[in-house]
């Protein structure tokens, strides 16, 4: 896993990814943080995301996605489902649904240019040292990277 610091979205308008991923809750709810800004920034992946039931714990692992074009660079956008619920305290992201949406993501985008945030480690609760392992285990080989959000 690569490591850099940066704003993921403003990175990916610019042509620095193929594919970003974020976590998504499985309401269809994109009302907080990284979720929020794609969702404000990239309308087509929060509608991508409405055209999957909403409170189905059978999308946890799963993902839905769009393609985009944003200064002439063609960019996918996924909603991986890692976490049921957004409400309360404590731990909410699910670390088995990471790793079946990352082989996932193996498996449909390999040879891409993979970034994302900490994901599942802010407000879904998750210890990150657990989801990098799950990541670095499940995109093996591939061209990924953290993006550490910084203006």
């Amino acid at each position: 896993m690569k490591e850099i610091h940066g704003d993921l979205i403003a990175l990916a308008k610019e042509g620095h990814f193929d594919v970003i991923i974020h976590g998504c809750n499985c309401q269809c709810a994109m009302g907080a943080g990284i979720a929020k800004t794609i969702k404000e920034v990239f309308p087509q992946a929060y509608e991508a995301d409405l055209k999957t039931p909403a409170s189905d714990r059978s999308k946890l692992g799963s993902y839905s996605y769009c393609q985009v074009t944003s200064e002439n660079h063609p960019l996918t956008i996924v909603n991986a489902y890692t976490q049921f619920h957004w409400r309360g305290k404590g731990l909410k992201v699910d670390y088995e649904a990471i790793r079946s949406v990352m082989k996932k993501i193996k498996c449909n985008f390999s040879g891409k240019r993979i970034a994302y945030p900490l994901i599942g480690a802010g407000l879904a609760g998750g210890d990150w040292n657990i989801i990098k392992n799950i990541i670095d285990q499940e995109l093996l080989d591939e061209d990924h990277t953290l993006v550490i959000f910084e203006k």
